[in-house]
């Protein structure tokens, strides 16, 4: 089912490289794979009856036939009649025993997954009513890591291995490292999507562990690297919980750079938005996710990738207006281009879940540090594949 769902949301593409032919040989391959089960599981149950008629037939063979050697007026006519009988129906009752038991033996696997679900920890209380912060935290957006230590499970080896660093109120971090550094993982704590093993995250002097997860995340913004969309109008993708009115969701999509489309659209904000935005372009639902921070106006924003699905001058769009509506906010940055942190504040570079450097992009340059490396290997990179695009 999952293979037919993404299958149908990427048709157009699969008909584009004329590959229809193989997805549909791939699909018959899965639905083989999953009637393989059904046939092997009956064919086992279809197996043990037959052994148990056959063993409970020679059983009863071998009782009437003792019956029957057995000297006559030993035993009255009728009770022998009455064993047989008796004997038939200990035989029916033992197979349909058994194909119960059977069956009851498959599904129980539901009800042992049913008990997992249920002793899966939940997440932290939305509103901590003794530690509800002020409305106007965070006011200044300083956020301090102290000693800080993450993992994914208890048993599980650290992502994130001791990270203690300050971002300054109204900087601009940038935050880089190699494939499984921990750049995302550094998000999702902040966000609270995994609880530190250890260590704190200070919000202006507030730990964040303290309050409650809707308190802390309706106070922080992201853009995501994948922009996400959901059905139903452009009033509601910008404004779900309908907080801002229609004047200020304008001037978002002014600043957004959205309007002029809009505007041209007949039903203007209660245009249509269709699953997953696909009547949208990748940029259009980028520039989205930025009108909803926009609207929200808080003093912390975290870019998690977000411009490495989209082309260079949106990018520059975005990272324009970026720096205009958010000069005086917090703006954390984990870079997938490498010019994107170049003119940041601060640069954090991570490996292996360590923090390694955490100065200004200029100072590191200057020395033999490994973002020098990384910006020197993005560099010799890009002028190769410009040579090879050129010839």
């Amino acid at each position: 089912m999952n293979y037919a769902a993404e299958t149908s949301l990427g048709v157009v593409t699969i008909r584009a490289f004329n590959m229809a032919d193989k997805f549909f040989e791939n699909y018959l391959k899965l639905i083989d794979s999953d009637a393989r089960l059904f046939f092997y599981s009956n064919a086992a149950m279809e197996w043990v009856v037959l052994r148990i008629e056959v063993l409970q037939n020679l059983t009863l063979f071998t009782a009437a036939f003792l019956l029957v050697l057995l000297p006559k007026g030993f035993i009255a006519p009728g009770l022998v009649g009455l064993s047989l009988s008796y004997a038939l129906s200990l035989t029916g009752t033992q197979i349909f025993l058994t194909r119960w038991y059977s069956s009851l033996s498959n599904y129980i696997i539901s009800v042992e997954r049913i008990k997992q679900f249920m002793h899966i920890p939940s997440e932290p209380p939305a509103i901590v009513e003794d530690m509800r912060p002020l409305s106007s935290w965070p006011s200044k957006g300083r956020i301090e890591l102290q000693a800080l230590k993450i993992r994914y499970r208890p048993n599980s080896p650290l992502v994130l291995k001791d990270i203690t660093c300050t971002f300054k109120e109204g900087a601009r971090v940038g935050v880089v490292g190699r494939t499984g550094s921990g750049k995302t993982t550094l998000i999702s704590a902040l966000f609270r999507l995994v609880e530190p093993a250890s260590g704190k995250i200070l919000v202006d002097g507030l730990d964040i562990c303290s309050i409650g997860l809707k308190d802390l995340r309706m106070k922080l913004s992201i853009i995501p690297q994948e922009p996400t969309l959901f059905k139903g109008s452009v009033r509601t993708n910008l404004d779900p919980l309908g907080l801002y009115s229609d004047d200020d969701i304008w001037k978002a999509l002014e600043k957004c750079q959205l309007k002029a489309t809009i505007s041209s659209l007949p039903n203007l904000l209660d245009s249509s938005v269709s699953d997953e935005g696909e009547n949208w372009s990748a940029g259009q639902r980028q520039l989205f996710c930025l009108g909803r921070v926009l609207l929200k106006r808080n003093k912390i924003l975290v870019l998690d990738e977000a411009t490495a699905s989209i082309d260079s001058a949106t990018d520059a769009v975005l990272q324009r207006i970026i720096r205009q509506e958010f000069s005086k906010c917090t703006v954390i940055t984990v870079a997938h281009r490498v010019p994107t942190v170049i003119d940041s504040d601060m640069v954090m570079v991570l490996s292996y879940g360590k923090l390694i450097e955490y100065d200004e992009p200029s100072k590191l340059l200057e020395t033999k540090s490994s973002f020098a490396k990384l910006v020197a290997e993005y560099w010799s990179s890009s002028r190769r594949n410009s040579y090879q695009h050129f010839n």
